[in-house]
Order: C-alpha cells, then structure tokens, then sequence
C-alpha cells in the first residue's frame, strides 16, 4: 500500500499563489507516476497535472497550463504544485494521486490522499 498526504490548501484571493504538498510513504518502488486532482463541489473529479518519478515528464490539463506547475522531489517522495494566477473557478478539493505508470495515473490511479481544499475568492 501507499499512503498519500496533501498539504498546503487554504483560502486566497484571486491573482494568488499557493503551494500543495504531497508525500508519499509505504511501497513508493511500487508508483512510478503522481498526479493532482481536483473536485469543485457538485461537479465531478477531474485531472490537473501528472509528473513522471523516472524522468520528470509532466502533463497539464488545458485550463492550468502556465499557471500551474508540478514538480517533485524524489529524496522527500513529494510532489508539489506550484499553483499562480489564481481564479475562482480554481476552487476545490485537490487531490493527490499515484500510479505505476503515467498513462494510468491520468485516468485511473491506485491510490488517492484524502484531499485538501483551496478556496479563491474574488
């Protein structure tokens, strides 16, 4: 098993910026891929970002791209997400999530953390 823990979530203003932690503990060699995702309330889950352990590939949904950036830290098995130029429409549980690969990572991952909420205000 793999345990994930979020961190960092809070509320903000539009136009801000925050940071999501999340670490990575237990069988670890296991995962090879983490994502984030997110769920606004009474809408479904959907997919943010993903980063490859190996090689640091990264894949971003459309409506992030160039104001979100993941990364991880591979010594601290911790992904992050650089979040900038915050809007309300951000707003959200986001969720870390890991996979053996980043093709199922994207669709379909094998573990999940308990989410942590960011709320943008205008």
């Amino acid at each position: 098993q793999v345990q994930l823990v979020e961190s960092g979530g809070g509320a903000v203003q539009t136009g801000d910026s925050l940071r999501l932690s999340c670490a990575a503990s237990g069988r670890t060699f296991s995962t090879n891929a983490m994502a984030w995702f997110r769920q606004a309330s009474g809408k479904e889950r959907e997919f943010v970002a993903a980063i490859n352990w190996s090689f640091g590939n990264t894949y971003y949904t459309n409506s992030v791209k160039g104001r979100f950036a993941i990364s991880r830290d591979n010594a601290k098995n911790t992904v992050y997400l650089q979040m900038s130029s915050l809007k309300p429409e951000d707003t959200a549980v986001y969720y870390c999530a890991a996979a053996r690969s980043i093709l199922i990572v994207q669709k379909t991952p094998e573990y999940w953390g308990q989410g942590t909420q960011v709320t943008v205000s205008s």
